[in-house]
C-alpha cells in the first residue's frame, strides 16, 4: 500500500483501488463533477456513486472531462431498492449505464438487502457479470446471515462487500467472515458523519506522532485492516489530504488502540431493520 494506485485483488482477478472517493450526498452538476475532476487530477482512480444519488450523469462527465483513459478507472455504482428484482435490476443497469456515458462498470452491488428481493436482484448481477458488462459484482450493507443466503444458490460468490465501517463500528465477525471466503469488506462512511471521531484523544495523540490528521489516521487504519475505503469530500485539499495516507505505517499497538474504541455503535440504519 505504497500510493493511489495500489489496490486489493478480489477473488476474480479484478484489481480495486484501496482508496477512492464517496460522492453520497453530493449534489449533482458542478457540485460533483469538480469533485470528481479534483480527485482523478490529485491521482484517485477509484470513484463511487450509486443511483440513489442522483449524482451519476455529473460522474460521467468528469469521467470523461479528466482525460484518463476509461481503462485506468474504477466505477462503482449500486442498485436501488425500489428497481431490486431480476428484469427490474436488469433494467436499472441500463438507465445508470446511460447516465455514466459508460460501456461498462467495475463493480456492481446490490445497495441494500431487501426482504425477498435480493437474492433477484443477485441473480441479475451474475447474469451481467457474466454477459462481461460488469468487471466485478458485489452488494452492500449485508450481514453475515444475508451473505450466507446469497452463497447457499449463487453461482458466483460476491466480491465485495461495502458496509458502514469506522472505529466506532468495527464489524470484526463480519469482517472475518468475509476473508474467509474471500470477499473483500469495503468502508463507507469510514470517518462517521458528524465529526465526533475526528476529536477522539486516542486518534489526536498518534496523529500527533506522524504529523498526520485524525481523519488520515482513520483511513490507514482501515488499509491496514485490509479495508477498501471511500471516504467523501468535496472540499479539494481535504480530497488530497485523504489521500495522503501512503508516508506512514501505524504499529500494531496503534492499531490495536483504534480497534479498542469499538462501541457498535452505527450511525446509519440497520441492514436488519430498515424501511426504505
Amino acid at each position: 500500500m505504497k500510493s493511489l494506485k495500489d489496490g486489493a485483488v478480489l477473488h476474480n482477478g479484478v484489481k480495486m483501488p484501496w482508496l477512492g472517493l464517496g460522492v453520497y450526498k453530493v449534489q449533482e452538476g458542478k457540485e460533483v463533477i469538480q469533485a470528481v475532476k479534483t480527485a482523478i487530477e490529485i491521482g484517485y482512480r477509484h470513484i463511487d456513486t450509486a443511483a440513489f444519488y442522483q449524482n451519476e450523469e455529473g460522474v460521467g462527465r468528469a469521467i470523461k472531462e479528466s482525460g484518463v483513459p476509461r481503462e485506468e478507472l474504477f466505477i462503482t455504482t449500486k442498485v436501488w431498492n425500489s428497481d431490486q428484482g431480476y428484469d427490474t435490476t436488469l433494467k436499472a443497469f441500463e438507465t445508470s449505464l446511460q447516465k455514466l456515458g459508460l460501456d461498462y462498470v467495475d463493480l456492481y452491488l446490490v445497495h441494500w438487502p431487501v426482504k425477498g428481493k435480493y437474492k433477484e436482484t443477485y441473480k441479475a448481477l451474475e447474469k451481467l457479470y457474466k454477459d462481461g458488462r460488469v468487471r466485478a459484482i458485489g452488494v452492500s450493507n449485508f450481514q453475515i446471515h444475508h451473505l450466507e443466503d446469497i452463497m447457499a444458490d449463487c453461482e458466483i460468490k460476491p466480491m465485495v462487500n461495502q458496509v458502514e465501517y469506522h472505529p466506532r463500528l468495527t464489524q470484526k465477525a463480519l469482517h472475518a467472515f468475509c476473508k474467509q471466503h474471500g470477499i473483500q469488506l469495503e468502508a463507507w462512511s469510514p470517518l462517521m458523519r458528524g465529526g465526533e471521531l475526528l476529536n477522539e484523544p486516542v486518534l489526536v495523540e498518534i496523529g500527533k506522532k506522524y504529523g498526520k490528521t485524525p481523519a488520515q489516521v482513520i483511513l490507514r487504519w482501515d488499509l491496514q485492516n485490509e479495508v477498501v475505503t471511500i471516504p467523501k469530500s468535496v472540499t479539494p485539499y481535504r480530497i488530497k489530504e485523504n489521500a495522503d495516507i501512503f508516508d506512514f505505517e501505524l504499529t500494531a499497538e496503534e492499531m490495536k488502540a483504534i480497534d479498542s474504541l469499538n462501541q457498535d455503535k452505527r450511525i446509519g440504519p440497520d441492514p436488519d431493520n430498515f424501511d426504505f
